[in-house]
């Protein structure tokens, strides 16, 4: 009797070496091109897919050099992961250990910047490569706990031959994205991996929590930033007519006086002192606070300037920049925004929340979501962007800068119909 993807998971928790035998089979029916006893599941089959693309060797993978302990110790500081450090240790490490787990940090290029728990499981991933400074992206080690992750934007599990480079096979991970609660992007990866017998189906279920705790003191140290910032806020603001705001470096707002409350102001990706156009307040200038800027919004009409918008999808950072009478800036681009911009920018007439939604996810009635992600877009782009449909404004100037390479537009959303025909 086949087995679906579901019962795959469930064996693996009762019968280690059948699932793995089933998966060893699903993975060599795939790359051979002949039918398969089961269906990968689809974050894993989708992920195969962006690894033939991208010319991943399976049996064999690559491996690029580890980072300097040097280069290590700087990211760390670098890196906001460093104040969840004790919220992941704390949640994860007395259990990985007595279950011959280790936890892996990874940053947002992938780069192994913590490693901790069983020591016999550590030594067993020096083997593998999981080393500290070892760049485990999704293009460079195949299908994996760290790298497919970071691509989806969700968490995941990868057992056994699920892997796609056949060393892994042995393996078992379970990893989730951790994200910036002031800009919504990628930070890093929290990861549990071990042998394949110490897999546990509620072990995905576990991280995810634990990767949400993380993010939940992140935005908690966000508050108490703002918290400090509006106390420096509040005597400069009481000296000033017209209308002001202080917002931190992220554009959220901690105080504002003579204008009704902006939760949060779109900044140029690149913020400087001086005379600049912002799309919710037109002409304003900027002066430099300690953590922040304070905003002063000229008085009397502001006539928005024509704008150059370039969406630049050549590299692995998407972004879009605006260039005008007022200047230019640049912002880099999740996955999510760069399909709806390149959606708008094809159909300059413009798109409805039905449009876009049948677009992106083949369902038209997900329009809740569709909305709330133009809800962001506009945050920056603001008048550059109308709705009712969603669109360019007419004024506007708009190129698209595709990918070098055939691997198509948006290859993680290749089962999506208007995004498979708009990258054609």
């Amino acid at each position: 009797m086949a087995l679906s993807p579901m019962d795959v998971s469930h064996l693996a928790a009762v019968d280690t070496a059948r699932a793995a035998r089933v998966l060893d089979e699903v993975r060599s029916a795939a790359l051979s091109g002949r039918p398969a006893p089961v269906a990968p599941r689809p974050v894993i089959g989708q992920s195969w897919e962006r690894m033939l693309r991208s010319g991943v060797d399976p049996d064999h993978g690559r491996r690029s050099g580890l980072l300097s302990m040097d280069e290590v110790r700087r990211r760390r500081e670098a890196s906001p992961l460093r104040h969840v450090l004790p919220v992941l240790r704390e949640g994860l490490l007395s259990v990985a250990d007595v279950a011959r787990h280790i936890m892996v940090v990874a940053d947002d290029e992938g780069r192994v910047l913590w490693r901790e728990g069983s020591a016999p499981v550590l030594r067993k991933a020096d083997g593998l490569g999981f080393e500290i400074g070892a760049d485990w992206r999704e293009d460079v080690v195949g299908t994996n706990g760290v790298g497919t992750p970071a691509v989806t934007g969700r968490p995941v599990q990868v057992f056994a031959s699920e892997h796609f480079v056949r060393s892994h096979a042995t393996w078992t991970c379970a990893g989730a994205p951790l994200t910036d609660p002031r800009d919504g992007r990628l930070i890093g990866v929290v990861d549990v991996s071990g042998p394949l017998e110490s897999m546990h189906p509620a072990t995905l279920a576990w991280v995810d929590s634990v990767a949400k705790l993380a993010e939940a003191r992140l935005r908690e140290m966000h508050v108490r930033s703002l918290e400090r910032l509006r106390a420096v806020a509040a005597p400069v603001l009481t000296r000033i007519d017209g209308r002001a705001l202080v917002v931190d470096r992220h554009g959220w707002t901690a105080a504002v006086t003579g204008m009704p409350y902006l939760e949060r102001l779109a900044l140029p990706k690149s913020v400087s002192a001086g005379q600049r156009w912002l799309p919710a307040l037109g002409r304003c200038s900027l002066e430099p606070l300690a953590g922040g800027w304070l905003v002063r919004a000229e008085d009397g009409p502001s006539p928005r300037p024509a704008a150059r918008i370039v969406l630049d999808l050549g590299g692995p950072r998407r972004s879009v920049r605006v260039s005008g009478g007022a200047g230019a800036w640049s912002r880099e681009l999740s996955p999510r925004h760069a399909e709806l911009l390149y959606l708008l920018a094809v159909h300059r007439a413009g798109r409805s929340a039905a449009d876009l939604a049948r677009d992106v996810f083949g369902d038209p009635a997900r329009t809740v979501t569709v909305r709330a992600e133009m809800s962001r877009v506009r945050r920056y782009l603001g008048a550059l962007l109308e709705h009712r449909p969603y669109r360019f404004t007419e004024s506007a100037e708009v190129e698209v800068v595709p990918p070098d390479g055939s691997g198509g537009l948006f290859p993680r959303t290749a089962s999506s119909p208007g995004l498979v025909r708009g990258s054609r």
